[in-house]
């Protein structure tokens, strides 16, 4: 994080990125004598309510962020920004997106977490749009102009007011990311399913060390002392109340529970209760520490495709197990009405030899479990997702994979991404082609 002071003592010359978070109110003008250099602007965790009219003399600056501010409306400025690519205003108290305030190269927009009850029509106007984070915003429709956006792959529209999905949504040929749980439009989780999951006590818990935390909550280690049974080693998921990019972790926490058991998914073994602070959670079984991210989070520069290790390897063999379980797990989810939204390989744990798991129910959302056209395209807008993964799984694949058997998982990995989105397979078609390959193998 820099400072207002070497800012103004110009000791930040030359730099590409500036982060600055001082209690501002109002913008810095000396950020101006960077415009040379500057590309991304960090101005998140400060009081700025606007931002001034000449933002464009920043001629090289392609990423602005300005989340926990006080902004009511997206500033003008930027559409007047021409190397302007992505956009972050998250938890601000916007209520009016003026369409001159969206830049003409446009990628990448998050307004999550605002007050913004309409979009201007403008936004189907920008080409390059690819990610449109949304959640926790008053959105009672989508502008019909996002039909146009045929590189959009990403949508967050959790927690508004949208009383129906439009039909143009589940055509557009890139969709592949799509999150809408907390709508009144979704099909609500199986209260059965809820009903019947276990109750553990917090006093049955003994935190350790976490593991990790994300958006939506943290995890632990901990000790369940079960009641006439001996002890278990956990994991303890405790949720966070605020909004996240994806939506409630409430939601997430139900699709968990409603996911079920399939040997692909991490096992819920009961809801915590008489948590002193009455905060939400749950006991999971604990991952062998064998197990890691398959990938990392996609970065700024690859907007909507995770980032892999340049060392990233595999047989053809542990390639086609982690495939393979993937596909089944999703075709799992579908069957219970649970899209998970967020099939990346970042939210994939696996080990040396293919074994893997799908975690992060954050973007998950539930529809009708019978077969309609709006639950068919749902399910086959996660099917590019698995195409995605499938084709970066195949670039890695070192050994172990004749030229026959890579032009059938070439192709369908194609089919699976191919624009026309009822045409694609549905997971048991592409479950049994990876089956009939392995076999073959």
């Amino acid at each position: 994080m820099h400072t207002l002071a070497q800012l103004r003592a110009g000791t930040l010359a030359g730099i590409t990125r500036l982060d600055l978070s001082d209690n501002l109110s109002e913008f810095p003008r000396e950020i101006f004598d960077l415009a040379d250099s500057l590309e991304v602007l960090n101005l998140s965790g400060n009081a700025l309510s606007s931002l001034p009219d000449d933002l464009h003399r920043l001629t090289r600056l392609r990423v602005l962020f300005c989340s926990d501010n006080r902004f009511t409306e997206l500033p003008a400025s930027l559409g007047q920004c021409a190397a302007l690519s992505m956009v972050g205003f998250k938890a601000n108290r916007i209520e009016h997106v003026p369409g001159n305030a969206l830049p003409p190269l446009l990628r990448w927009l998050i307004l999550t977490d605002n007050n913004v009850s309409e979009l201007p029509s403008e936004l189907g106007q920008r080409p390059h749009l690819q990610k449109l984070m949304l959640a926790g915003n008053r959105l009672q429709q989508l502008p019909d102009s996002l039909r146009n956006c045929h590189r959009l792959e990403l949508i967050r529209i959790a927690a508004n007011r949208l009383t129906g999905l439009p039909e143009w949504l589940l055509c557009l040929p890139s969709l592949t990311w799509l999150a809408y749980a907390g709508n009144p439009l979704e099909t609500e989780a199986d209260a059965a399913a809820l009903e019947a999951t276990a109750s553990i006590a917090w006093s049955q818990l003994l935190l350790e060390q976490p593991l990790g935390e994300g958006a939506s909550g943290v995890i632990h280690r901990a000790t369940w002392a079960k009641p006439e049974q001996p002890a278990a080693t956990v994991a303890v998921k405790l949720y966070k109340g605020e909004m996240t990019s994806d939506g409630s972790p409430l939601h997430e926490m139900n699709a968990c529970i409603t996911a079920g058991i399939h040997p692909n998914l991490i096992r819920v073994e009961g809801r915590i209760i008489d948590h002193p602070q009455q905060t939400d959670g749950l006991v999971m079984q604990l991952i062998d520490p064998s197990y890691r991210n398959l990938a990392g989070l996609p970065s700024l520069a690859s907007c909507s495709r995770d980032v892999y290790a340049d060392d990233t390897r595999f047989t053809a063999a542990v390639a086609l197990r982690i495939a393979r379980g993937i596909a089944s797990a999703a075709g799992h989810l579908h069957q219970q009405g649970i899209t998970h939204g967020d099939l990346y390989g970042h939210n994939i744990l696996c080990n040396e030899h293919g074994d893997c798991l799908l975690g992060d129910f954050g973007a998950a959302s539930f529809h009708a479990t019978q077969d309609n056209l709006e639950s068919r395209a749902l399910q086959r807008i996660e099917v590019r997702a698995f195409g995605v993964l499938l084709g970066e799984l195949l670039e890695r694949i070192t050994s172990g994979l004749s030229e026959e058997e890579r032009l059938r998982l070439e192709d369908l990995q194609q089919r699976c991404c191919q624009p026309q989105v009822l045409a694609r397979p549905g997971f048991d078609e592409v479950v049994q082609a990876l089956a009939v390959l392995n076999a073959d193998s």
